[in-house]
Parts: structure tokens; sequence; C-alpha cells
């Protein structure tokens, strides 16, 4: 009788170990795709090179006003480590997609602001 107790106390110590090698690993599994998700969105640009940063180039191909976005094809930013391609982009104020069409070569600034890239300042090009 002693032999099955002891082996029932192993058994039950195993399984718990192995629980709590699940559960570690799958938190270790949810950290890292938390950080993989927010990579882009988050600004990792040191203070010196955010500020020595100039304004990408781009052009706008789409205006939600209702939304407050703005779809735009840019050049590379590298403040971000990002190639040239077209995205939507989140409007700081929803005031400046009054002054803009389809078709306008801009210039702008945007950072990740509450995990989305918001445009913070543009430019119309002349």
């Amino acid at each position: 009788m002693i032999d099955y107790q002891r082996k029932g106390r192993d058994m039950t110590r195993n399984s718990n170990l192995i629980a709590l090698l699940f559960l570690g690993a799958g938190l270790a599994f949810q950290a890292s795709a938390d950080d993989s998700h927010k990579h882009h969105a988050t600004n990792e640009v040191k203070p010196a090179a955010a500020a020595s940063a100039g304004l990408t180039e781009g052009e706008v191909r789409k205006i939600d006003k209702a939304a407050g976005k703005v779809t735009i094809k840019h050049g590379p930013m590298p403040k971000f480590d990002m190639p040239a391609m077209t995205m939507v982009y989140r409007v700081k104020d929803k005031a400046m997609l009054d002054q803009l069409k389809p078709g306008d070569k801009i210039k702008f600034d945007a950072d990740g602001v509450g995990g989305e890239f918001t445009v913070l300042r543009l430019e119309k090009v002349k």
C-alpha cells in the first residue's frame, strides 16, 4: 500500500512540474508575441536621431475625413527603418485633412501614438 501512495505523490509532483513548465512557456511565448506586434508602431528612435530626422516625402492617395485617416505613398522612413510603401496613417488633427486632396505631394512627420502610426505634421509641396 505504501508503494501506491508514493507513486501517487510522484505522479502529482510530476504533473505539477509539467503544468508549471507549460505555463512558463506560454507566458514567454505571449511576451514575445506582444513585443513583435508593438515593434512597428512604437517610436524606437533616440531623441538626437529624431531631432535630426527630416520630413518624409509622400503623395496623398486617399483621404477619409470621417475616420481621420490619410493614405500616403511615401519614400523610405529611416526613423522607423521602413522602406518605401503605401500606408494608411491616422492624423493628429482632422483639420489637417481639409487642406489635402488625392494626388497632392507632401512632406510629413509621423510617430507611433497609441499603437498606431500618426501624422503629427505635414506640409504641401508646390
